[in-house]
């Protein structure tokens, strides 16, 4: 039998809020400069977390449409994040060894939403 833990959409979110704990290390290491890191830093931080906040917002939701609405949003925030990882690494001032894991993940993010939002944009079978 099944665990409800081990299905797709808590795994989803598990992943999530791990990949904004670890947005939430980056950030709390870029803070310690000034300047131009820490403005990437906050947006970093703004839509790293908004990732998970939106699909906690759309398993919410009331309707099939703001299902799809909220899983769209937290997609655009997955590619914005991943826009501010490919930055730090383009402007060397984090290695993109250190910034691998977090950009592979973000990646993956992307690919899951943009899945979800084109199925759930689908009409459903009559």
């Amino acid at each position: 039998m099944k665990n409800e833990s081990d299905t797709p959409k808590n795994d989803l979110k598990k992943r999530s809020v791990e990949f904004a704990k670890r947005i939430i290390f980056l950030c709390q290491k870029l803070e310690q400069n000034s300047g131009i890191a820490k403005t990437i830093s906050n947006q970093l931080l703004r839509s790293g977390t908004s990732i998970g906040a939106n699909i906690e917002e759309a398993h919410g939701s009331q309707s099939k449409p703001d299902f799809t609405a909220k899983m769209y949003i937290s997609c655009k925030e997955a590619r914005e994040t991943n826009y501010w990882l490919r930055l730090l690494i383009e402007t060397e001032m984090i290695p993109e060894k250190q910034l691998a894991v977090l950009l592979d993940e973000s990646n993956q993010l992307i690919a899951i939403l943009t899945s979800i939002v084109k199925k759930s944009s689908q009409p459903s079978p009559q």
